[in-house]
């Protein structure tokens, strides 16, 4: 198997199709780039901005070109020597009516093809569509039924079809008759609200519009991905990366069965490591690099202005306690609101379970303390028992939660009953608990951390990444070559990517206020003096300040409406004041007020004390490139990110690149950029095989040490205002912090 070089992410949709691709693909071979990693090219939902809501995965989305449009990229990929790597999304598919899938199994129920193809819960009747402005008997009077397609019912945007010979000869438009027909449905429309607690389909996250696939199944599995493998056995896909493992009911016979279908076939999965967790012995080539971001991040980060703010925070804002407390605060919340109908499905498979137990009669209030518990202090996205495989990690990690979340309870009995169920499972209402329990667990802590937790607990930004942990936003240089031994060559190394809550260079920006606290705290006395400021909470105004600092382009026009449009999103995923299903207008009115004076005053005229943290940050984007393009395993780049990237999360991070302009960049970070891009090109073994060491020769400076058969490659890098001496690879036409010496063997 080759390993690629370096991989360049581009995304699809919004009028970026197979064509846009082509058209890179010059420049991408030009620079030294070895594969094109594509967002999901499945046929999507109608208007979708991202792909992840597959409709048809039976086939190429037509918006982006169709097989025809794939076919002439594929043959031009090959042309420029450049591989392409697919986002596959194994685990859901859009739950609308655009799914022909679904569309079956609405009209037939569970005697459809595809019942099997769907998690949903026919135990508990008819599948809930919560589509609905308001209950069905209310609104009632805007159907009809009509002879269409078989038979349908619909209020002129929706068309539901029905089940055969359920369309009566008359009475289309009463509504006696249409609630009669309703009834006869294998499925019931409700309203929107059902879906926290009432749905019966298994979805991604919280996300009701995106229903589970069962790829447990072998058929299902060959169903769900029988286009993708055409491609790859045509010779037009040389790598596959796999969306959300996690949410998937067995991942490591997943891996194995796209291992036997696809041999030799690099596959990569989007898997959340935490903590010290290890990746688990599945057959991939690794992750797709969260870690590695969150590693650059806190090696950079400097732990005593990292301190300082961290006081002045807690004066300014009265905080107190940790994030790990504010996390097990939101799980509380997320579990019982968001995922409530997660919650009430766990409680019932484990009622299903303890029966099968002579020895256990818990109560459903026991069960549902017993699984609370388990679930808010689970420390990681989840573990994966099956009946093959009992990991020590995750038998050590279950004990662990065991003793923590028995604490405080009259008696930990039910508590061991239900972990029994996923350590043990000695039935099949059990492994049914089991599986769904390991599925649960990732959704919550998403939702939970990056969701909720992040956007409140806003001491320092850089660390409220995707895997991230905030009560350990820094790390000791140390630690970080010990970090960097266990880095495989097949891994990936990536700084942004569409799912980052801040781009590369917008959290260097936000690393650079733990250089210079004090030129921080200058800004937020400043910002704090504003007229506007008193009527916003002084937590919610930190997050304001780092927000328009990380994000600050002053040649850009566009920064008021996206720091307005931001800011409403991280209001309404914190969950204080407002929230998505329920906004309160008046409530996020002095917050955006107050963000659009800052901005505003920005403009008229940037504070003297932003912009030696503009500078320290420019510094640290550098820093940050030449160790990410030098540093063992793959260097992943997402679009635009060559240059200047300071977007804040999605949508932000997903707004269309000028890559003409890209193309055009003489900046320092692009320049630098395209020589270590080149240069992996030009070593690949070397780059595959070398040792690694990283080190400080002096204050204030790092330096990353690559030892291989044909020579070494010397990264050094001033984390302060000093300059390395330079090298002969960097810098190019002007001093700055990095220098790379390269010594021939």
């Amino acid at each position: 198997m080759t390993l690629p070089t370096a991989i360049y992410h581009l995304l699809l949709r919004e009028g970026r199709s197979f064509d846009t691709a082509s058209d890179l693909l010059p420049h991408l071979a030009e620079t030294g780039y070895s594969h094109l990693y594509l967002s999901p090219i499945l046929q999507a939902t109608p208007g979708s901005t991202h792909g992840y809501d597959v409709s048809d995965p039976t086939r190429i989305d037509e918006s982006l070109g169709g097989i025809d449009g794939f076919a002439r990229l594929a043959d031009a990929a090959r042309v420029q020597g450049i591989g392409i790597i697919l986002d596959v999304v194994p685990n859901h598919t859009a739950c609308n009516l655009s799914n022909p899938w679904l569309l079956d199994v609405l009209r037939h129920g569970e005697a459809s093809r595809y019942a099997r193809h769907f998690d949903i819960d026919w135990a508990r009747g008819r599948l809930v569509l919560p589509f609905l402005p308001a209950p069905f008997a209310t609104v009632i009077e805007t159907f009809r039924l009509e002879d269409k397609n078989g038979g349908i019912l619909t209020d002129g945007l929706l068309e539901l079809p029905l089940a055969p010979g359920t369309l009566p000869s008359d009475g289309h438009d009463d509504p006696d008759i249409i609630a009669a027909v309703h009834e006869a449905q294998h499925w019931r429309l409700a309203h929107w609200e059902l879906e926290r607690d009432g749905i019966t389909h298994r979805r991604f996250f919280n996300v009701t519009g995106l229903i589970g696939m069962r790829v447990e199944d072998r058929q299902v599995f060959e169903d769900m991905h029988a286009a993708t493998f055409d491609l790859v056995r045509r010779g037009w896909v040389q790598g596959l990366r796999i969306d959300h493992i996690d949410g998937l009911a067995d991942p490591e016979t997943y891996l194995d069965w796209l291992a036997e279908d696809l041999p030799g076939t690099p596959v990569w999965v989007e898997k959340i490591l935490t903590g010290d967790e290890a990746l688990p012995d599945w057959r991939t080539l690794g992750t797709t690099g969260y870690e590695s971001a969150r590693a650059l991040a806190r090696v950079l980060t400097n732990p005593s202005g990292l301190e300082e703010i961290d006081r002045q925070w807690r004066e300014a804002t009265g905080a107190t306690g940790d994030f790990e407390a504010a996390l097990e605060e939101a799980k509380g919340e997320v579990i019982r609101q968001d995922l409530a109908a997660e919650l009430l499905q766990l409680v019932a498979l484990a009622r299903a379970a303890a029966e099968q137990d002579p020895e256990a009669e818990p109560g459903d209030e026991s069960l549902r303390e017993a699984i609370l518990r388990l679930l808010i202090h689970f420390p990681r996205y989840r573990t994966y028992f099956t009946d093959r495989t009992r990991r020590g990690e995750d038998l050590a990690l279950m004990d662990a939660l065991v003793e923590q979340a028995s604490q405080g309870l009259r008696t930990d009995a039910t508590v061991r009953l239900v972990a029994g169920f996923v350590t043990d499972a000695a039935s099949d209402p059990a492994r049914a608990f089991r599986t769904r329990f390991q599925q649960v667990t990732g959704a919550l802590l998403a939702k939970s951390h990056e969701d909720t937790a992040a956007f409140r607990w806003n001491r320092y930004l850089a660390a409220n990444e995707v895997g991230s942990l905030p009560d350990e936003a820094s790390m000791t240089v140390q630690a970080f070559d010990d970090w960097m031994q266990k880095v495989q060559p097949a891994h990936m190394n990536l700084t942004s990517t569409h799912d980052t809550k801040r781009a590369e260079d917008a959290r260097m920006r936000l690393v650079a206020i733990s250089h210079m606290p004090d030129s921080f705290l200058a800004l937020w006395r400043r910002a704090s003096d504003m007229p506007q400021a008193d009527a916003v909470d002084a937590n919610l105004r930190w997050y304001i300040l780092q927000s328009l600092l990380a994000m600050w382009e002053p040649d850009r026009g566009d920064i008021e409406d996206r720091l307005r449009a931001h800011i409403e999103k991280a209001m309404r995923e914190a969950k204080r004041i407002t929230s998505w299903t329920h906004p309160d207008a008046a409530a996020e009115a002095a917050p955006l007020a107050f963000a659009h004076a800052l901005c505003r005053s920005w403009t008229l005229g940037l504070p003297e004390d932003a912009h030696p943290l503009l500078d320290r940050a420019d510094r640290l984007t550098l820093v940050q490139t030449a160790l990410k393009l030098t540093m063992p395993g793959i260097p992943y780049v997402y679009q635009g990110t060559e240059v200047s990237a300071h977007n804040l999360t999605d949508p932000d991070n997903r707004l269309p690149v000028d890559h003409a302009a890209v193309r055009g960049a003489t900046c320092a970070k692009s320049r630098l950029t395209r020589v270590l891009v080149d240069l992996r090109r030009k070593m690949p073994d070397f780059f595959r095989d070398a040792g690694v060491r990283v080190d400080q020769p002096a204050p204030g400076q790092l330096r990353l040490i690559r030892q291989g058969a044909s020579g070494r490659l010397t990264v050094t890098a001033a984390l302060d205002a000093s300059t390395p001496a330079p090298g002969n690879l960097w810098p190019d036409r002007e001093n700055g912090p990095v220098s790379v010496l390269w010594e021939p063997r």
